[in-house]
């Protein structure tokens, strides 16, 4: 029996509720919020609370070392040039800022969501969504092919869901507390149904996700950084209650008694002695030996090296783990050449562009049903068959730069292709030095080399016209 709109409404939100633990998990180890493991119940005792709140996090400087080497400049056909249409709805959307932050969430959470549609039916809009707020499911055996999509959102006191098939979209609300699910009628006009055709013909919800295997879901980049980044705050406890107690020498009075005062009652006569507190003659560094024998010893202060050592080997773990290079991490970086520190970022930088072609897909597909809402098959068609413009992932200096490139002119690789590689420019950019490119060839042939080189001439100045004569 073929399930109804409502039941696999009902089904999505559950799956999508079910999903969110692993989300929420990693979000809060990228957060910095991190319960302490990997301690005894013995230390766990002696400490209580102390160290609640604690984390010296690096599970957020994996992601982030991924994302800032991640922008798309552009969007290319099948024929090779640059979509300009594509890039003005990217601009359009802030795609270009929104953009960072999601895939920083892909890359925390395992994957994020981009939504193209027509929310007034005239402006198309591209919107990016956490994987905790949707979710899409596939064609059984066709991993590629999307089957539906729902998007779900809280406001006020009702929970909304938009429930997206290839022919329909359904709209749905309840009370947030629970219950079945409705016709959505809240924020609707009268004249507007809850539920009507997809113009788009497709489902406009597109995954975007992080890696994955071929039988398993997308997974976090910090998945794997997690039980180093226990051990590590482990071991700092350790450290910090070592450095609190045993850090500092400590000196002991042997063969005396404890110092002592006697306890009298009203009368004046002594029923009892208590000792003294010691804390006093600690802080005021007094001391006094009376009975013959006594001795001073000492307890070295503890050596908390080791320590730090294992909190390095573990950082050290974490940097091969995850091929975030070293120099992110501990931020040291000593007579390194420009060599040194390209082979050190190899990783990371064959890392994200593994990355890109992942991501690279998604936005294709985002970039294909823009191009669909706005009335553009054949465009469309391109953009699948297309490619994403990514900005170099690898960090060189201006200097680099130019000496690679000036290489690349010597064999005639083209102009355009060279400003291709160069850091930050826009197609836009680029098209705009080809014209000026263009003009700067037409004024040497048209022999204007003014137009080129010093100041411009102004516009002629045209003779002021005669007086009127005067009448009679």
């Amino acid at each position: 029996m073929a399930e109804t709109p409502l039941e696999m409404t009902t089904r999505l939100r559950r799956k999508l509720e079910a999903r969110k633990v692993k989300a929420q998990i990693w979000g809060d180890y990228y957060d910095g919020k991190h319960p302490l493991k990997f301690a005894s119940p013995e230390f766990r005792t002696q400490t209580g609370g102390l160290f609640d709140g604690f984390a010296d996090n690096w599970c957020s400087i994996v992601p982030n070392a991924m994302v800032e080497r991640m922008h798309p400049m552009g969007f290319r056909l099948d024929d090779g040039s640059i979509d300009k249409a594509a890039g003005r709805a990217w601009r359009a959307s802030e795609c270009d800022v929104e953009i960072g932050l999601s895939m920083l969430e892909s890359l925390v959470s395992g994957r994020c969501y981009a939504l193209v549609w027509k929310p007034d039916g005239v402006t198309t809009e591209i919107t990016f969504e956490p994987d905790s707020q949707a979710i899409v499911e596939y064609v059984p055996g066709r991993r590629r092919v999307r089957s539906a999509g729902l998007k779900v959102w809280r406001d006020g006191a009702l929970e909304f869901a938009t429930l997206f098939l290839p022919d329909m979209v359904y709209r749905w609300e309840r009370h947030v507390n629970g219950g079945e699910w409705t016709e959505r009628t809240a924020g609707l006009l009268r004249s507007e149904s809850a539920h009507f055709a997809n113009p788009l013909g497709a489902v406009p919800l597109v995954e975007i996700p992080n890696r994955t295997r071929l039988v398993a879901p997308p997974v976090s980049e910090i998945h794997n950084v997690i039980p180093l980044q226990n051990a590590v705050n482990a071991l700092w406890a350790h450290v910090l209650t070592a450095a609190d107690s045993v850090a500092l020498p400590a000196r002991a009075v042997l063969g005396m008694d404890r110092p002592v005062r006697e306890i009298l009652d009203e009368a004046g006569e002594v029923i009892g002695e208590e000792d003294l507190p010691i804390g006093k003659f600690r802080s005021d560094r007094l001391l006094w030996l009376e009975k013959p024998g006594a001795a001073i010893a000492e307890f070295s202060a503890a050596p908390l090296g080791g320590f730090i050592e294992l909190i390095r080997e573990l950082v050290d773990h974490i940097a091969a783990q995850t091929r975030t290079p070293g120099h992110y991490l501990v931020g040291r970086m000593v007579n390194v050449g420009v060599d040194g520190l390209a082979q050190n970022e190899a990783g990371l930088v064959a890392k994200v562009r593994e990355r890109h072609r992942y991501t690279g897909a998604a936005l294709r597909e985002i970039m294909r049903l823009e191009a669909l809402a706005a009335g553009e098959p054949k465009r469309a068609a391109s953009l699948a068959l297309g490619d994403v413009v990514w900005r170099d992932p690898q960090f060189r200096s201006d200097a680099q730069y130019a000496d690679a490139l000036t290489k690349l002119k010597a064999i005639n690789v083209p102009d355009e292709a060279l400003w291709e590689r160069i850091p930050g420019v826009t197609p836009e950019e680029i098209a705009r030095w080809k014209t000026m490119r263009d003009d700067q060839a037409a004024a040497i042939l048209g022999g204007n080399l003014a137009d080129m080189f010093g100041p411009k001439p102004g516009p002629a100045e045209e003779p002021a016209p005669e007086p009127a004569p005067e009448a009679a």
